[in-house]
């Protein structure tokens, strides 16, 4: 069986022996050479892997409406500048308020029926009745606080009020573990009913506090804050298509509503189509709908670049490796990053292939001319070259040389021995290029080596 040539993934810098002056025998200029020799000599070997990257900005943060209305102040533009808890806009929302007046008046009258008084002769059969009712309400206003606060884009916002809410559900359920304790008692004749009815009236009153502090979160957060500093991008409006569109969000609020407009009666509206490029962005007056995009923030002041690494390759990827950068929106400027970081958990590409996120800081770049390169925009894509290995100074000869050890045999070479006829050696392979690859063992710089026509040659050939 004759021996393959290895195959090599990764591109490499060009070594010394891959510019070295072959060696012709046997051939006339006019003819093609089966076989080539050439000297072994020192060289510089890189292994590289190759990968695609995009750009991303050091932050990235988008908001989207509390509530259901209409944008009532814009005071900020697309494209502009902002700092953190800076006031972008306001959102007139009557529901939202609407709804916080409900909250409000449960809370009174859960304060109102609160209290024992006259509870003591009331049927403990009935309370215990009540407090299953009282149970179901609770959960579904708990439910809809949740999910109230859930909706907040601001993060802090929604941080505290998810806390306020969880933490008015662990006492709620508190309580009404007391409370069944306490009716448990009455039922046995060992407990007084209204201790039982001040703790169900207490329990009450945690949920419906719960209710109205994530409704007031929601209202405060009509007026919208930017969430970092960075660069404002206001949310598209409507679709391409030359149609008529409904401003953004506006056609949640009319299903909200019960009206249904007939398929195909505003060209530009529905679908869930992404807006066309060049179509208006969120202005004054406009109407949005509870969760519809506003805007983002993106924080640019400093760039990063991520790379999906196919996993036959990752292993080799580890902080601090080198990249270079070929950004084709920048034409005729070339970059560099370095590894940060390798994401531990995989992800599924097309085709069952499997990758993992290497993460690396942005290093700037150079033009042609050796000038400063322009800075890219994030989400720009690159293509991501990782030098995983650098062997400088090394035995090296060209890949083409080199044989694939099968059926338990190690790679090797055809070497020109004594009397010039072929021996095959056994190597140790260290870093693999493209052209070139390093030899740890098995090979000294002087020796001759078969380059090309590796497959015609056999052992004790006579070679020219």
């Amino acid at each position: 069986m004759r021996a393959e040539p290895v195959p090599v993934r990764p591109r490499a810098l060009l070594g010394g022996l891959a510019a070295a002056t072959l060696l012709l025998a046997g051939c006339s200029s006019d003819e093609a050479p089966t076989v080539r020799t050439a000297a072994v000599q020192r060289g510089d070997v890189t292994e590289v892997v190759e990968a695609p990257g995009t750009v991303q900005p050091r932050a990235s943060s988008a908001v989207s409406a509390p509530a259901s209305g209409t944008v009532a102040t814009l005071l900020v533009g697309d494209g502009q500048e902002v700092q953190a808890g800076q006031v972008l806009m306001t959102i007139d929302s009557p529901q939202a308020r609407a709804t916080l007046e409900q909250a409000e008046q449960a809370d009174r009258d859960a304060a109102a029926s609160s209290s024992p008084a006259g509870g003591s002769t009331a049927d403990a059969r009935r309370l215990a009745a009540s407090q299953a009712t009282a149970d179901r309400e609770a959960q579904a206003r708990f439910a809809d606080a949740q999910a109230a606060a859930e909706a907040l884009t601001d993060p802090a916002a929604r941080a505290q009020a998810l806390a306020a809410v969880q933490t008015s559900k662990t006492q709620y359920d508190l309580l009404t573990q007391q409370t069944r304790a306490l009716l448990q008692q009455v039922q046995s004749g060992l407990g007084d009913l209204g201790g039982a009815v001040a703790s169900l009236g207490q329990a009450q009153r945690l949920q419906t506090r719960a209710a109205v502090s994530a409704a007031q979160a929601t209202v405060e957060a009509l007026t919208v804050k930017a969430p970092i500093s960075g660069r404002v991008s206001l949310a598209a409006t409507g679709g391409g298509g030359g149609g008529a569109a409904l401003p953004a969000g506006a056609e949640g609020l009319l299903q909200s509503s019960g009206i249904t407009l007939p398929q195909g009666a505003l060209s530009g509206a529905g679908g869930g189509a992404a807006p066309a490029a060049g179509a208006p962005v969120l202005a004054q007056g406009a109407a949005v709908a509870s969760g519809s995009p506003l805007l983002t923030v993106i924080d640019a002041s400093v760039l990063t670049v991520t790379a999906d690494i196919d996993e036959s390759d990752v292993l080799q990827v580890v902080p601090g490796v080198k990249a270079d950068l070929s950004i084709s929106a920048v034409q005729g400027s070339t970059y560099g990053a370095t590894v940060t970081s390798v994401d531990p958990s995989a992800s599924s590409a097309g085709g069952g292939a499997v990758t993992y996120t290497a993460r690396m800081s942005f290093d700037g770049g150079t033009t042609t001319a050796g000038s400063p390169a322009p800075a890219p925009l994030p989400g720009m894509t690159a293509e991501v070259s990782l030098r995983v290995k650098e062997a400088p100074g090394v035995v090296e000869v060209p890949a083409a040389a080199v044989l694939r050890g099968q059926d338990g045999r190690r790679d090797a070479v055809w070497v020109v021995g004594t009397g010039g006829r072929a021996e095959r050696r056994d190597i140790t392979i260290g870093a693999r290029g493209e052209d070139d690859v390093e030899v740890t063992e098995g090979l000294r710089t002087g020796e001759t080596v078969v380059v090309q026509g590796v497959d015609d040659v056999t052992q004790g050939e006579q070679l020219p």
